[in-house]
């Protein structure tokens, strides 16, 4: 007899493999996979419930000494069990109070997981002070930069004409628009939104509303749905949302940025700019933490550690970090060099959640998602 340890990415495949009952196989993938979860402010009658609840079925959640006295009125805990056992949990808790059915609902959801198909986003700026000088281009190279990003893999192209670099100054609309618009109609000629999906990188309701008339699919805003205006447009036209997260505005982000707690406040804003998009009738909505957007490295690091809890949305969920300044605070590296530590990051990312990659370099990362994927099969 052997024995060996094994990761389990994939539980259905392994049961199905092992030769396992079909009806079987849901109950044991239930089963198989460990979540923990990361309850502020919990009230500490209702974690002394919760303990109990949660030791009685195999569960069990960790709370500051003094809960059991209760000590403080509020406490920080952290639930650790399998699906199985958050499954019980929602329903166990529905009958309980101090704010428990609410958690309960939550706990659902958090549950409720989708399988979204990975993507790439490539990069393309038509200005010429983004950060990273390869990622720019003019309408004369627009057709030989677009067509190399698809036979290079990508998914999507997003198509920005304002730099978002900390520290960048705004232009007018107008400015952005003219950027812009001789790209959008080659675009729109060589009819290239059939080949691929097109996603413009803007908060202006003039650009949005000339590119979603042209073939574009997507609007990835990086404040987060803050103008109506543009909320409306992503309504009409029944375009893809990109809600991003940004601590102030692109010029001040990066001035010593601050968080009590930066998972619990951007779930809060994406509690409510879900909510507000779907006021105006958005439906398909992806979200986006915001990486170096108003974060600083320790910020960004819990953040790509912590992907997962931004499931419980139920969206699929977008990284962008490609080449950017955090690489460098790790170990040093010019814009140029810092490719390897991009790879690194969203690969990470993708074991912890998301499924769109928004990069500059789409042909090694379609290479190593590949790979990974590969290794991901093998159980």
């Amino acid at each position: 007899m052997k024995t060996y340890k094994v990761s389990l990415s994939d539980t259905k495949k392994f049961f199905e493999e092992l030769g396992c009952d079909s009806g079987g196989i849901s109950i044991l993938s239930k089963k198989s996979k460990i979540h923990t979860l990361f309850i502020k402010d919990l009230h500490v009658g209702a974690a002394n419930i919760l303990k109990q609840d949660a030791l009685s079925i195999g569960a069990d959640l960790a709370v500051p000494n003094g809960v059991i006295i209760a000590k403080d009125k509020y406490v920080n805990a952290l639930l650790i069990g399998t699906t199985k056992h958050f499954e019980i949990l929602s329903k166990k808790e529905l009958a309980q109070p101090f704010g428990l059915k609410e958690f309960a609902k939550t706990l659902k959801d958090y549950i409720k997981e989708k399988d979204y198909h990975r993507k790439i986003m490539g990069v393309l700026n038509a200005n010429e002070d983004s950060f990273f000088k390869n990622s720019r281009f003019d309408n004369s190279q627009a057709c030989q930069k677009i067509e190399k990003m698809i036979e290079d893999g990508a998914n999507i192209i997003d198509i920005g004409a304002v730099s978002s670099r900390p520290g960048s100054l705004p232009v007018s609309a107008n400015e952005e628009l003219n950027r812009i618009k001789d790209i959008v109609k080659t675009i729109y000629k060589n009819r290239y939104f059939e080949k691929v999906d097109f996603s413009i990188d803007s908060f202006e309701p003039k650009v949005i509303e000339y590119v979603l008339n042209h073939g574009f699919k997507i609007v990835n805003d990086i404040t987060g749905l803050q103008n109506d205006e543009v909320c409306r447009l992503i309504a009409k036209y029944e375009a893809q949302a990109v809600i991003m997260h940004m601590q102030n505005n692109q010029t001040t982000m990066q001035n010593n940025p601050y968080y009590e707690d930066v998972i619990v406040e951007i779930d809060a804003f994406f509690t409510r700019q879900i909510e507000k998009a779907k006021t105006f009738g958005i439906k398909d909505i992806v979200l986006d933490v915001g990486i170096g957007f108003g974060k600083t490295l320790e910020h960004n690091l819990l953040l790509l550690k912590n992907l997962e809890h931004f499931k419980h949305f139920g969206y699929e969920l977008l990284i962008g970090a490609s080449r950017k300044s955090m690489i460098d605070m790790i170990t040093p590296a010019k814009i140029e060099d810092r490719l390897s530590g991009t790879i690194a990051i969203h690969l990470e990312a993708l074991r912890y959640g998301a499924s769109i990659i928004r990069c500059h370099d789409v042909k090694e990362h379609y290479q190593a998602i590949k790979v990974f994927e590969a290794i991901e099969k093998i159980n």
